[in-house]
């Protein structure tokens, strides 16, 4: 958002500042001013001369020497544009001023160029007449300027008087940046609202009156407003016997000091206005509005449509559209259609003012690659009042300006406009939240700058908010309007205030930081890999075809094939992350990930996914499959999963190795899984060597951690230990051996501990020797023999059930 100074100050005449002091005001009371240029810059010494003679160089074909008076004296100059006359009035440069660039229109040399008087081929030349790009601007802001060639200023301008002035030129451009919530400051109106606030000056806007003949616009055109949802107020005007011609001086620099720049009177007055109030228009051909009708409805999907620019524009049915009795002549709140634009031979104008769904300007203009001055702040959301205010200012600009007559009445179609919010006046409140002590004398003060009335009613004080302050909504808006005019650097500091609780991690995230805490103990770096990928991971990780795992979510607009689902298993970013590492030559490399999956409840997708995080290791280099295991048993132990876990080598997985693998399972309930890679697996990432990896399930062993622990005093009585040595059949496990040990080892067995497995010529084929120390003790009592003796029986006993034997 761009403004002039010169335009804020005609609505706040008394605003006397410097541009850095407005610049520090403004910014403190929230309006933010991100920069400034003055348009005087590097200009000086530039006053209005006329030509008296013009004679050509003795000595150069393409200059000429003039005479030119400048008021108190005549001076010459040597020039080579060819454009000017006797009798022209036109900018001069004396000797020792200053212009901002050169006739080429170039970038402007930050220091400026300093004129001296001199010879040119050998004639005396005391200054220097200007071009408009030499006084730093150029003919999209002055388009009666020449395209090569000296400005010729009006003939009514003094002699002697300051050209810089005259052109407009002494004068600051401000950049704001404006909050999205800030509607009101998307116009000249609000800035300068915010500005007389800031240094209690009065506020002077428009006096806007409903001008018009005895004439009624109905006559000449009716309004239909089909979709209510998205067009809430729908004003329209009309004016005739148009006389197109160029807009007056003052308007066309307020205009190019916003950026935008002079067309024709009918043109600048729409763009003045948008400006002005913060309020697009529109204006149309009526002689080329089929039946003087005009229906704002949804497009048709399908339907195509030729904007103001040329372009063809697909349509569909989320956009609006502006018709008439036949067929499209404008997008709603975006860009109107080359088939009613106005030309110059235009009669009659149809003025529009309406008040679109933002959200659904900013969804088509982003669906149709239009964005435009007007969709931009229709996006905001507009207040539905300023809609008639600002069709009024324009044709009120319209007669003023002598383009046109105003037909008296205005068509207007709306929704029933909503009362003014009424918000309880609470100084105490306000104070409180500030911290600030700021009595109720200078918060009504600040309010009736804000133009916020107070009035009370039933005893009680009640604030009622202006329209164009859709931001002011609840006690702390408020609370904030009170200290950026009480001045933010008022505001003492202060200890806060209230009630504080003992915040902590939830029971979720401390068992996932329990995860974390355990792989980085025993050596593990975290990653962090992509939730997207690749439907050939399923390949690489040789799932079959009919894998549930292959049935995922797909992106609607991916970024590209490698990232076109969500993935349904952790393994192919940690694989891939281990590859990256081992082909860079990284040794005994060990990472691990906490993430989530994304498993479908129905395909196609009807709603969300299942997202289960998952705690992914893997590890190459040191290490083999039970030091994954060990990984595994820390981490589900210092969560409180005490109790044996179950390893089942038939994990079927065909990413790990058939010999080297196993569900976990904890209480009957499978937690996850564990295993080396199978070889191919490693082949197609590229990985030279054994890959070991675990996945665990959070959301399965989160019901079963626990972080109560239960302590028992030191033993008061001895324990007794048995040593045996077995040979067990290869197909059993010591998974199933410890089973038995616990199962019958009854209330006695303290411990066991595996301390020798053997396999060779000593053990017959087939078979291995394993041996365990098994350690009992009462709580009660020193153990007798015939108590050790029983329990041994018991787990023997069960042991040869397995077809264990002892050695002997």
């Amino acid at each position: 958002m761009n403004t002039s100074l010169s335009w804020i100050k005609a609505y706040v005449p008394d605003l006397d500042c410097t541009d850095q002091e407005y610049r520090d005001a403004m910014t403190l009371t929230g309006t933010k001013v991100e920069g400034f240029e003055r348009k005087d810059k590097n200009l000086e010494k530039i006053i209005v001369g006329q030509i008296k003679s013009v004679a050509p160089h003795p000595d150069a074909d393409k200059l000429i020497v003039c005479q030119v008076d400048i008021g108190t004296e005549t001076i010459q100059i040597v020039t080579g544009a060819h454009n000017v006359k006797e009798g022209d009035k036109v900018p001069v440069v004396l000797d020792g001023g200053k212009v901002a660039g050169g006739h080429d229109g170039g970038p402007l040399p930050e220091d400026g160029i300093r004129i001296k008087a001199g010879k040119l081929r050998g004639v005396e030349s005391n200054g220097m007449m200007c071009s408009i790009e030499e006084l730093g601007s150029d003919r999209n802001m002055y388009p009666d300027a020449p395209e090569e060639g000296i400005y010729i200023l009006g003939a009514d301008a003094e002699i002697g008087a300051d050209a810089v002035e005259l052109l407009g030129l002494r004068d600051t451009v401000f950049e704001y940046e404006i909050t999205s919530n800030r509607v009101d400051c998307y116009s000249v109106l609000g800035v300068a609202r915010e500005a007389a606030a800031t240094f209690r000056k009065p506020f002077n806007p428009p006096e806007v009156k409903a001008v018009g003949n005895n004439e009624d616009v109905r006559d000449y055109v009716s309004v239909e407003v089909k979709d209510t949802d998205l067009c809430t107020r729908y004003c329209a005007r009309v004016c005739k016997n148009i006389k197109i011609g160029p807009s007056p001086e003052w308007m066309q620099r307020r205009l190019a000091a916003s950026g935008i720049r002079p067309i024709n009177n009918l043109v600048d007055i729409t763009n003045y206005v948008m400006e002005e109030y913060g309020q697009p228009m529109h204006a149309f051909d009526l002689d080329t509005v089929a039946g003087h009708k005009i229906i704002v409805r949804r497009a048709k999907d399908g339907e195509e449509f030729q904007t103001l620019d040329g372009q063809m524009r697909a349509l569909d049915s989320e956009v609006l559209m502006i018709c008439d009795a036949e067929k499209e002549i404008g997008i709603a709140g975006i860009m109107g259609g080359e088939n009613s634009k106005i030309t110059d031979n235009v009669k009659t104008v149809l003025f529009e003012a309406a008040v679109f769904n933002g959200a659904n300007i900013r969804k088509s203009a982003k669906r149709l690659g239009l964005r435009t001055d007007a969709s931009g702040k229709f996006e905001k959301g507009l207040e539905v009042r300023n809609a008639e205010e600002a069709i009024n200012r324009a044709c009120q600009l319209i007669q003023e300006l002598g383009c046109g007559e105003v037909v008296g009445g205005m068509v207007d179609v709306k929704e029933p406009i909503p009362e003014l919010r009424e918000l309880p006046f609470e100084p105490e409140r306000y104070n409180k939240l500030l911290g600030t002590d700021v009595s109720v004398e200078e918060m009504l003060e600040i309010f009736r700058r804000l133009d916020i009335k107070v009035v009370e009613e039933n005893g009680r004080m009640k604030l009622v908010l202006p329209a164009f302050r859709q931001d002011l909504i609840g006690m702390a808006d408020i609370a904030e309007e009170v200290a950026r005019f009480y001045g933010y650097d008022k505001i003492p500091t202060t200890l806060p205030s209230g009630e504080s609780t003992n915040g902590k991690l939830s029971f979720k995230l401390r068992i996932e930081q329990k995860a974390r805490d355990i792989a980085e103990y025993c050596g593990f770096s975290q990653g962090m890999c992509y939730s997207f990928e690749s439907p050939k991971v399923f390949d690489k990780l040789l799932l079959p075809a009919e894998d549930q795992l292959r049935q995922t979510v797909t992106i609607s607009n991916p970024l590209g094939e490698d990232f076109s689902i969500m993935r349904t298993i952790s393994l192919n970013g940690m694989l891939t992350s281990l590859a990256t590492n081992y082909n860079r030559r990284n040794k005994n490399v060990k990472l691990y990930e906490l993430g989530n999956i994304y498993l479908p409840k129905a395909l196609p997708v009807t709603e969300l996914p299942d997202e289960r995080m998952q705690f992914t290791l893997g590890f190459y280099g040191d290490g083999d499959f039970f030091t994954m295991k060990g990984v595994v048993e820390e981490f589900l132990e210092s969560i409180g999963m005490r109790d044996r876990k179950d390893y089942d080598p038939n994990a079927g997985m065909p990413f790990l190795h058939p010999g080297r693998q196993a569900v976990i399972s904890y209480r009957g309930e499978k937690l996850g899984f564990l295993g080396e890679v199978h070889p191919e697996v490693c082949d197609n990432y590229d990985i030279g060597t054994r890959v070991y990896v675990a996945v665990l399930d959070m959301p399965q062993i989160i019901p079963f951690a626990t972080f109560d622990r239960k302590y028992e005093g030191i033993a008061k009585f001895p324990a007794v230990s048995r040593d045996i040595s077995m040979t067990v059949p290869k197909t059993v496990l010591v998974g199933q051996i410890e089973q038995m040990i616990v199962q019958r080892g009854g209330k006695l067995l303290e411990s066991y501990n595996l301390f020798d497995i053997y396999e060779g010529s000593q053990i017959q084929e087939g078979y291995k020797s394993v041996a365990y120390s098994i350690t009992f003790r009462a709580k009660d009592r020193t153990l007798e023999e015939a108590d050790v003796s029983g329990a041994m029986k018991k787990i023997l006993n069960g042991l040869e059930q397995l077809g264990i034997e002892l050695r002997h």
